[in-house]
């Protein structure tokens, strides 16, 4: 912005009038071309989160909650032992108050707000986790974190968190869906900033607060945006979700004891929507409420790394099957892809592996060296694998007009003149193409395999499967740490 609009903008902002504590917003500013803003966007959606049953839940929604929640407890338990958490639960331990969470995959137990924290950071170190496409969130890290921290500190039915789990992912999505790309673009992490909605929303739930409560724990939360894209390749990243979790059990235990907020911090002038984006869709968070689940659209990942590379990995995978490929036969692989893909991913020389899970030079690399992308394949070990090293010096990715983010177009030339092509149109783990059941299960297995005991691996996951018929929530927890 020009130094003059700036003072200009300055200068008008002095000249209005200073709200005081009681004033009501009446209209939020939206951008051109986005719908205006009702009166009551945030207290809207805390409406209908306060009065939204299990029972009201369709049965399509139910079963993508639960494999949500099957899907996140894997990753949790997977990732507790990454340098990352072993380092936030050292950093942690002397400030933690009583023991009353589970740190999953750990032996250790802290303060609900810390759990969800560690939970929140241990399931998203691998990126592995859920995604919903529209947004690039991954819903579960803020929420589960923070209700199944909750869940053993109070008494929760079963069906009382998969309901909060619900309830959580549709609020932050649907938030989400009301400011990206914009917010997203501008360098915020949705994951964290929308995020935080989602556990404010659901620990608010299984609070029982009322609807005026439930206004002020979105605006507490709205309060508290977290993440930054620069963070993306270090540890930093994870500890968006995580601290998502944490701020919303903060708004929401602030606000069941009353501790009051505006009431239109969604949608107000000087809000969250006008402050950290140039979009604002409100529609996006009130049409349809109860009808359009956005819940309903989650995704799973099958490869432990930002999912604009699952369609150069799934290309290449299948390109290595099927032709028996090894990196010393290519000359070069040529990927016709969308502008996302080189900047979220653009790594050309990453040396750690958190930095390997945005480096779609890494990704197709590894994939035809080693025929995965699983978390084995973005480790410190993989990223300085001689022969990935060299083979991802061939790997020529290309911004192509009329590619989608979920498309690749991908060329391998052999150097005795041979060349292998495919098209993904939609990669596994995609909507279109989603891991079943099976997959899900496989992949919790591989995760938590070597950190809980094996015969309680099973146990777990029939107990996630089940989970709506659980007289105690907080089981599923305490199966989740380490002998």
């Amino acid at each position: 912005m020009p130094i003059t609009d700036r003072r200009t903008l300055l200068q008008t902002a002095a000249a209005l009038p200073l709200a005081t504590a009681t004033t009501k917003v009446a209209f939020a500013q939206s951008s051109p071309g986005a719908s205006a803003a009702p009166a009551n966007v945030t207290r809207g959606l805390a409406h209908f989160l306060v009065t939204a049953r299990y029972d009201d839940l369709p049965a399509n929604v139910r079963k993508e909650g639960v494999r949500t929640l099957l899907n996140w407890v894997g990753v949790a338990i997977g990732g507790s032992h990454h340098q990352t958490v072993d380092i936030a639960v050292a950093a942690l331990a002397p400030f933690s108050g009583p023991a009353q969470a589970s740190l999953f995959g750990r032996r250790e137990r802290f303060d609900i707000m810390n759990a969800a924290f560690i939970n929140g950071v241990s399931s998203h170190i691998f990126d592995y986790d859920d995604t919903h496409l529209k947004t690039i969130i991954h819903p579960a890290g803020p929420v589960a974190s923070a209700i199944l921290a909750l869940s053993e500190m109070q008494p929760v039915l079963g069906k009382e968190l998969l309901n909060a789990l619900v309830l959580g992912v549709e609020a932050e999505c649907r938030i989400g869906n009301a400011v990206y790309p914009n917010h997203y673009d501008v360098g915020w992490h949705i994951t964290g900033t929308a995020g935080v909605f989602g556990s404010a929303a659901a620990v608010g739930k299984l609070l029982n607060l009322n609807e005026q409560q439930m206004v002020w724990a979105l605006g507490l939360a709205a309060s508290q945006p977290v993440g930054l894209r620069e963070s993306f390749g270090s540890m930093n990243k994870s500890f968006n979700p995580g601290r998502a979790a944490g701020n919303g059990i903060f708004a929401a235990m602030l606000a069941s004891k009353n501790f009051t907020s505006s009431d239109g911090m969604i949608e107000a002038k000087r809000g969250w929507a006008n402050t950290i984006s140039t979009k604002q869709d409100y529609n996006e968070i009130l049409g349809d409420l109860g009808k359009r689940y956005e819940a309903a659209l989650n995704t799973y990942k099958p490869f432990a790394c930002g999912i604009v590379m699952h369609p150069a990995i799934d290309a290449a995978i299948q390109l290595r099957n099927e032709n028996k490929l090894t990196a010393d036969q290519i000359e070069r692989v040529d990927l016709k892809v969308h502008p996302l893909v080189l900047e979220l991913t653009g790594k050309k020389t990453p040396h750690e592996g958190l930095e390997g899970k945005f480096s779609i030079y890494h990704a197709v690399a590894v994939a035809i060296v080693e025929g995965a992308g699983g978390e084995k394949q973005f480790s410190n070990r993989a990223v300085n694998d001689e022969t990935v090293v060299a083979l991802r010096s061939k790997i020529s990715p290309v911004i192509t007009p009329g590619i989608d983010p979920a498309q690749v177009d991908m060329t391998v030339v052999l150097k005795d003149g041979r060349q292998l092509h495919r098209h993904i149109e939609h990669a596994i783990g995609s909507a279109e193409m989603p891991m079943t059941d099976k997959q899900l299960e496989t992949k919790f297995a591989d995760l938590a395999d070597g950190i809980i005991p094996a015969a309680t691996i099973r146990r777990l996951m029939e107990a996630c499967w089940n989970v709506e018929n659980q007289p105690s929530a907080a089981e599923i927890a305490k199966m989740s740490v380490s002998a």
